[in-house]
């Protein structure tokens, strides 16, 4: 507990909550701001050519003198991957284990942030200050090494953030969770504990890491041809698994898909991977083995449209084509939303006639801890006030009805939305308005530049589609020249539809001689005139609505 007197702590979220990714929340202590992971999340459907989406940090680019550092937890991308995106924004000190800072190091240098970004190591025995504020870690387990949880003192009780966790038992870098650290942190005392609500809808606990390595070594016994495995490319601990099981079984092991290869050679040169030489080969050296000598270990396992294992399935990779006699192992599950994408990917490859093992074989072991396990961390902090976070509503509602469940008093449990303050004042917790929260928007080199109305026009074009309306006009009476032409895309098939489009051209001929006849002359005028027009007229043939885009021009 701080010895530093504090007259207020406020917490609050600016991603994470509501939500899967975009992890991002917020501590302030006094006139010190820490905060715990910058994440990225992958867009929604009706995101319409968004790439990626951060949390928006407008809040602390205001208070950015006050902003002391960004604490991470691990390196998954929902918790490092929009560093860099707020570090352009607000330059302060970063922490992270090794392993976290060797994949942040990577996304600063392709961003051309890595000189000017201050990188601090700690592990999970660190105390150190950030600004007046005390901060400790303690290990915990999950799905890449080097995960921990942050402490922050305050003189009214810390406040514990779990990061990403479950209790392994066996896991495979042999590194248990600190549990007797996470209990002497409860005997002095959390005010408020921030933890992981990802399965709290799961009962019971999370399968061992372990158990997974064993279920993939089955499938590897039992296949005669060749093998290829999917994975996350940042769980590092399944890799290791896969690695094992390739020694084992005596095949080579060859990597392919840019993100995995990129985590491999970190972790191997950070020492959180180890691998027999000779075991990895290049993709070009396959032609010197038979099929039941290789593995091949990829990425794909959410479906994505353009990863190496959706195009293996389509023929479209240059050197891999998945065939009928391979065994395809999906090392993983789907992220919630991407149940789409990776059924489409495995209804592909059982149409190859690929064996595809998933879901029912124990290939996969969630990072998250289950029931049993979040409510072991609920008596071990024993908080006086608890903020389930991470993870959509129903997750967090879950996550609170555990805590009540250990004797957490219903009104000691705040569910927050994004920007959401809880304050807490000699002791006392209570919600304290809110602060500027959403999504920032990230498509191709454009941050932010893709808004509501944007996403609005996208979804109005790939709904209906568009009519272009080009006219020529005298300037000095107002005739027309030339035209209407009217250009049709994703609206009707033109050659079909000739009858309709040559009325849709007798209409604006109609409207722009009544504008002329009434001395309307002005071009917005003009233009508003055709497109209400045009859109009843449309409407009324086809129900449908367009975007319509007259394009008049005077000569």
């Amino acid at each position: 507990m701080s010895k530093q007197q504090t007259e207020k702590v406020r917490v609050f979220a600016l991603g994470g909550v509501g939500e899967i990714g975009k992890n991002m929340y917020v501590i302030e202590v006094d006139e010190d701001i820490l905060v715990v992971d910058s994440g990225l999340m992958f867009p929604d459907d009706d995101m319409l050519g968004v790439d990626i989406v951060i949390p928006d940090v407008s809040y602390l680019v205001e208070q950015q003198d006050r902003v002391k550092g960004i604490i991470l937890t691990h390196g998954h991308e929902d918790h490092i991957g929009g560093l860099a995106y707020v570090l352009k924004k607000i330059n302060v000190p970063v922490y992270g284990t090794k392993l976290t800072l060797g994949l942040v190091e990577e996304k600063l240098k392709e961003a051309g942030l890595f000189r000017s970004t201050t990188l601090k190591l700690i592990d999970a025995n660190s105390r150190i200050k950030i600004g007046s504020t005390g901060v400790s870690f303690f290990r915990t387990n999950h799905s890449i090494p080097d995960s921990v949880g942050v402490c922050i003192d305050t003189s009214q009780g810390a406040v514990v953030h779990t990061g990403d966790f479950k209790f392994d038992q066996t896991p495979v870098d042999g590194k248990q969770a600190d549990i007797g650290k996470m209990a002497a942190i409860g005997h002095r005392g959390v005010l408020c504990l921030l933890s992981d609500s990802t399965n709290a809808e799961r009962p019971g606990t999370t399968l061992s890491e372990t158990k997974v390595g064993q279920g993939i070594m089955d499938v590897v016994d039992q296949t005669e041809d060749r093998i290829i495995i999917t994975t996350f490319a940042s769980n590092v601990h399944r890799i290791q698994q896969v690695i094992h099981a390739a020694e084992k079984a005596k095949r080579k092991l060859v990597v392919v898909g840019k993100s995995m290869v990129r985590v491999i050679t970190i972790a191997t040169k950070l020492g959180y991977l180890k691998a027999p030489d000779n075991l990895i080969i290049e993709m070009d050296e396959m032609s010197k083995y038979k099929n039941n000598q290789l593995i091949i270990l990829t990425t794909g396992s959410q479906g994505e449209s353009m990863s190496a294992l959706t195009r293996m399935a389509k023929g479209a990779h240059r050197q891999i084509t998945i065939t009928s006699d391979d065994t395809v192992i999906i090392a993983a599950s789907a992220i919630p939303g991407n149940e789409k994408p990776v059924s489409a990917i495995i209804d592909r490859l059982h149409r190859i006639g690929a064996n595809v093992v998933y879901g029912q074989a124990k290939v996969h072991a969630s990072g998250h801890g289950s029931a049993e396990e979040l409510m072991l961390m609920l008596n071990l902090m024993k908080p006086k006030f608890f903020i389930p976070i991470h993870g959509e509503f129903r997750m967090q509602h879950a996550h609170r009805d555990l805590a009540i469940k250990v004797g957490i008093k219903e009104e000691r449990i705040f569910l927050v939305d994004k920007g959401e303050v809880i304050e807490f004042t000699n002791g006392q917790g209570r919600r304290g308005g809110k602060v500027p929260s959403g999504n920032v928007l990230i498509d191709g080199l454009g941050v932010g530049d893709v808004g509501n109305i944007v996403l609005r026009d996208r979804r109005l074009l790939s709904k209906d589609g568009i009519l272009v309306v080009v006219v020529t006009l005298n300037k000095k009476d107002g005739s027309i020249i030339s035209g209407p032409n009217i250009i049709s895309r994703g609206f009707v098939y033109v050659r079909e539809s000739e009858k309709l489009l040559e009325d849709a051209n007798e209409l604006v001929s109609d409207i722009l001689k009544k504008c002329v006849t009434e001395n309307v002359n002005e071009w917005s005028s003009l233009k508003s005139n055709v497109r209400e027009g045009l859109s009843r007229f449309l409407f009324e043939k086809t129900k449908r609505r367009p975007m319509i885009l007259p394009i008049i021009m005077e000569v």
